[in-house]
């Protein structure tokens, strides 16, 4: 092997401050970390898989929900966790993107991930019950909280 690079990383177990499911979607790299520090989580478990929460509201196969119930309870497991972070964001393509699903109808698609992120925190309630569950939708110029049931 050829050594790349040098540094120190602190080796002692930790907990976190929570999980935090999110897209792959790069474009929205930047406003995550911002949600994060404003939310003051300094260590989040961070799960990213295509279309985020949709992998709980409505997932293509049912291997995915599993799947990301399994890391989500992991990171319960291991780091203690006690809170989860759900997002979705704007134009995202497991969804079909803002102008094929939804015409370019920022409201209906607004409207329609709302309802996708109830149904992604109503089952992460469900299969984990001690978590506090928060679910986002981001924007390209706003990120909201929704309400949750």
């Amino acid at each position: 092997m050829k050594k790349l690079l040098s540094f120190d990383t602190r080796r002692e177990h930790y907990s976190c401050d929570a999980v935090v499911v999110s897209c792959f979607d790069w474009r929205f790299s930047a406003v995550r970390a911002e949600l994060l520090r404003k939310l003051e989580v300094s260590r989040p478990d961070q799960i990213i898989a295509a279309g985020g929460a949709k992998c709980l509201a409505s997932p293509s196969d049912e291997s995915e929900r599993e799947f990301l119930l399994e890391q989500i309870r992991i990171s319960v497991r291991l780091h203690g966790t006690k809170f989860a972070l759900l997002t979705l964001h704007s134009d995202c393509g497991a969804y079909g993107g803002l102008g094929g699903k939804f015409g370019g109808d920022a409201r209906a698609e607004a409207q329609h991930h709302e309802a996708e992120l109830r149904r992604a925190s109503e089952c992460l309630r469900q299969a984990l019950p001690q978590l506090d569950v928060r679910t986002f939708l981001l924007d390209f110029s706003t990120v909201w909280e929704t309400e949750n049931a």
